[in-house]
């Protein structure tokens, strides 16, 4: 997942691993606190809502931050709502 996530952000560095790192598992904790239990990070879906949370929490000058951050947040409502992302 972290090639990805540097692959989203156009990172080719290692210097921004740890932190990388951190907003992911921060994304699926966010995931799991909605309710989300099957966070299988091949599934498209969840890969795409991992890569939105990190390009709206990444960098401190991030001008499209917001419009990173409503995106996330409508799908993550979606995987709430969807009977497939849940543990039942």
């Amino acid at each position: 997942m972290l090639n990805n996530i540097k692959l989203a952000l156009r990172i080719s560095t290692d210097s921004f691993d740890e932190e990388l790192r951190d907003l992911i598992n921060a994304c699926k904790s966010d995931l799991k606190l909605s309710g989300i239990t099957n966070i299988d990070e091949d599934d498209s879906l969840i890969k795409r809502a991992i890569i939105l949370y990190c390009k709206a929490n990444f960098g401190l000058d991030n001008k499209d931050s917001e419009k990173y951050n409503k995106s996330y947040d409508l799908l993550k409502q979606h995987l709430a709502l969807s009977g497939d992302y849940k543990n039942e």
